[in-house]
């Protein structure tokens, strides 16, 4: 039954290839990113990587070091984008309490949570091994 729903949805969908296809899956990538970009974390995230790529190109790393330290934060805004979708996602459901809910949630956090943790400890042994030693 459920296959038979998806083949009908595939079926009554305008198939796009090549460059269309392209460019409407960017217009779509961009639309997620104005959509994200109202949320408070996503907005706070933006200036406080926007600060570190300063740093990164200011300080005197490696080329290597700063493709680390880009990477690192590119993986939380990536993190905080997947966390911003399980919340919007879980609120669409239903917008009662329920542990489940509760546990996507706070899984996405926590997942947030050691993104960050990698960008930090990455700094810090950049800046130790760079400034320190």
């Amino acid at each position: 039954m459920q296959t038979e729903k998806a083949d009908q949805h595939q079926q009554n969908k305008p198939a796009t290839k090549g460059l269309p296809h392209i460019f409407q899956s960017f217009c779509y990538s961009l639309e997620g990113l104005k959509a994200a970009y109202s949320e408070c974390s996503i907005r706070q995230l933006l200036i406080f990587h926007s600060i570190l790529f300063i740093f990164i190109f200011v300080l005197d790393f490696t080329t290597q070091t700063r493709m680390i330290l880009l990477m690192a934060s590119f993986i939380s805004w990536i993190v905080e984008l997947f966390n911003t979708a399980i919340e919007a996602a879980v609120d669409h459901t239903s917008m009662k309490k329920h542990p489940l809910a509760k546990r996507a949630k706070d899984t996405g956090s926590a997942a947030q949570l050691i993104a960050i943790v990698l960008v930090i400890i990455l700094w810090m042994m950049a800046l130790w091994q760079r400034y320190i030693i």
